[in-house]
C-alpha cells in the first residue's frame, strides 16, 4: 500500500475492530499471484474447504490435550493447536495431496475471509460470558484498566532493545510498538507509509504473529501459568492482547491448568481485557506507545545499534515489497452464512467429542448465538460505519446479564452449554489454512525480525500480567 493510498483509507471504527480480533486473515498477498476474491470461488471448492476444516476439527478433538514438562514448568498442547498445525500442514503440502484434500492458495485466501465471519460467533460467546460473570469482572476493578498499559508498552520494552542489539534499524519501530494487527497497520500506513522501514517492520510483525503467534503464545502462556508465580486472573488479563485468536490460544493454555469451576470466570476476565484492549488499544498505540517507541529509538539506537551490523533494511524490503493492502471489507452474505454453518457444525462436533454435550443442546445454543450475530450484522450492513465487533460485544454482554432482559436467563442457560474451547478449534483450523499461503514470504523475512516480533508478543502478555498482578 503506497503512502498516498494509505492516507485515503477511511478512518473509522469498523476498520479498527474488524480484526478480532485478529486474527489471521488473507489480507496480505503478493501481487504476482493474487488469489481470487471469495465471490469468484467455485462453490464446490468452498464446500471442499468446509468439509476439510470439519475433518481437521474432528481429528484435533480426537487427539485431545497433551502436556509435557519443560524445566520447572510444563507445556500444554490443546486441540486448537493441533487444528492449527494440521491445517497449516495440509495447506503447505496441498500440491501432493489427493484432490479431495487439496486446499489451494486461492481457497487458503478464502479461508481467511471465512475466519473473519466465524470470529463473530466467537465474539458473541465471549460477550455472553462477560455478561453472565459481570460481578466477577467488576471485582477486577482498576486492574482491568491499568493492565492496558502493560499491553501497550510491554511490546517495546522487550522488543525494541533486542531489535537494536540485532542490528535492525527503523523497521524496529514498526515491529515493536504493538502486536501488529490490522489497526496497527493502518496507524503506521498513515504516519509513515507502508513502503517505509516502519511499514516493513509492522508487516513483518503481522506475518510473524499470523503464522506463529498462536503457537508461540500457547507455549508461553502455558509455561508461565505452570510456574504458579501469578494469580490466574492476572494471567487471564495478560491473555487479552486484542486479538481473538491469540487470546483464545493463551487462555486455553491457562485454563487447562485451572479447576473447571474457575474457567468461566477467567474466560470472562480475559474477554473483558481483550475488549478493553480493542477499544482503548488503538488510542494507546496511536498516542502513547508509537510516539514512545520512536522517541526511544532515536536515543537507544546510537548506543545499542553499534554492537552489530545493520540488518533488516533491504532483506525485509524484498520480502514484503508489494504485499498488497489490508482488505477490511466483509464477506458477501452467502459466504458469511457458509462460515456460520461451518462453525455451527464444527462447534457441535467439538462440544460432543470433548465435553459430551448432546448435539441438540449445542444446536439450540448455537442458534441463539447466530441469531445475535445476524441481527447486529444486518444492522452493520444498513449502517456501514457501525463498529461491528464493538456492537456485537456490547449487545452480547447486555443479553448475557442474568435478569436484565426478560429472556436473558434463558439465553444464558442455553448458551452456557457451549464450551468456550469448542469455538477455538475451528477458528484456529481456518487460521492454519489462511496463513499457509504466507509461509514463502515469512521464510524470507529472516530470523532476526521473527525473534523480535515474537519477543514483542511475549512483552505484551507479560507486561499486562505484571501490571495486573500488582492489583492482585
Amino acid at each position: 500500500m503506497h503512502k498516498e493510498a494509505c492516507r485515503r483509507l477511511p478512518i473509522r471504527f469498523s476498520c479498527f475492530f474488524a480484526e478480532t480480533s485478529k486474527m489471521p486473515s488473507a489480507s496480505l498477498s503478493a501481487p504476482p499471484h493474487v488469489p481470487p476474491t471469495p465471490a469468484t470461488q467455485a462453490f464446490g471448492g468452498k464446500l471442499r474447504l468446509a468439509a476439510v476444516v470439519i475433518a481437521v476439527v474432528a481429528l484435533a478433538e480426537w487427539i485431545g490435550a497433551a502436556q509435557f514438562a519443560l524445566g520447572p514448568g510444563k507445556v500444554v498442547l490443546l486441540p486448537m493447536l493441533w487444528a492449527l498445525l494440521i491445517a497449516a500442514a495440509l495447506g503447505i503440502a496441498q500440491r501432493r495431496l489427493p484432490a479431495a484434500l487439496r486446499i489451494g492458495t486461492s481457497l487458503q485466501a478464502y479461508a481467511g475471509g471465512l475466519l473473519n465471519a466465524a470470529l463473530l460467533l466467537f465474539v458473541v460467546k465471549l460477550g455472553l460470558t462477560v455478561g453472565a460473570f459481570l460481578p466477577q469482572v467488576r471485582q477486577a476493578g482498576w486492574a482491568l484498566f491499568f493492565q492496558e498499559f502493560g499491553h501497550a508498552f510491554g511490546t517495546l520494552a522487550l522488543g525494541l532493545p533486542l531489535a537494536l542489539l540485532l542490528g535492525i534499524k527503523r523497521e524496529a519501530v514498526g515491529a515493536t510498538f504493538s502486536v501488529g494487527r490490522e489497526g496497527n497497520l493502518v496507524i503506521i500506513g498513515q504516519k509513515y507509509g507502508m513502503d517505509s522501514p516502519e511499514g516493513r517492520g509492522v508487516l513483518a510483525e503481522y506475518i510473524t504473529g499470523t503464522v506463529l503467534g498462536a503457537l508461540f503464545i500457547t507455549l508461553l502462556a502455558g509455561f508461565v501459568a505452570s510456574l504458579n508465580l501469578f494469580d490466574p486472573r492476572s494471567l487471564a488479563m495478560g491473555a487479552g492482547v486484542g486479538s481473538g485468536s491469540l487470546m483464545a490460544a493463551a487462555l486455553g493454555a491457562i485454563t487447562a491448568q485451572q479447576p473447571a469451576e474457575r474457567v468461566p470466570q477467567l474466560t470472562a476476565i480475559a474477554a473483558a481485557a481483550n475488549l478493553i484492549t480493542m477499544v482503548l488499544g488503538f488510542y494507546f498505540t496511536l498516542f502513547l506507545s508509537l510516539p514512545a517507541c520512536a522517541w526511544l529509538y532515536e536515543r537507544l539506537e546510537p548506543v545499542l545499534g553499534r554492537f552489530s551490523k545493520p540488518r533488516g533494511g533491504q532483506e525485509t524490503r524484498d520480502a514484503t515489497a508489494g504485499m498488497g493492502h489490508v482488505d477490511l471489507r466483509g464477506l458477501p452474505l452467502r459466504d458469511t452464512l457458509l462460515s456460520w454453518l461451518l462453525m455451527a457444525v464444527a462447534v457441535t462436533i467439538g462440544n460432543r467429542m470433548a465435553y459430551q454435550v448432546p448435539v441438540l443442546d449445542s444446536l439450540i445454543g448455537l442458534a441463539l448465538v447466530i441469531a445475535i450475530v445476524a441481527v447486529v450484522d444486518a444492522l452493520k450492513r444498513a449502517v456501514p460505519r457501525l463498529p461491528l465487533v464493538l456492537a456485537l460485544s456490547v449487545v452480547a454482554t447486555v443479553v448475557g446479564i442474568p435478569g436484565l432482559l426478560p429472556f436473558s436467563d434463558a439465553v444464558v442457560a442455553l448458551t452456557n452449554k457451549l464450551n468456550f474451547m469448542a469455538f477455538t478449534t475451528p477458528v484456529l483450523a481456518l487460521a492454519g489454512f489462511s496463513v499457509a499461503k504466507d509461509l514463502p514470504i515469512f521464510r524470507q523475512l529472516g530470523w532476526r525480525i521473527v525473534v523480535v516480533s515474537l519477543t514483542a508478543t511475549a512483552g505484551t502478555f507479560l507486561g499486562a500480567t505484571l501490571v495486573a498482578e500488582f492489583f492482585h
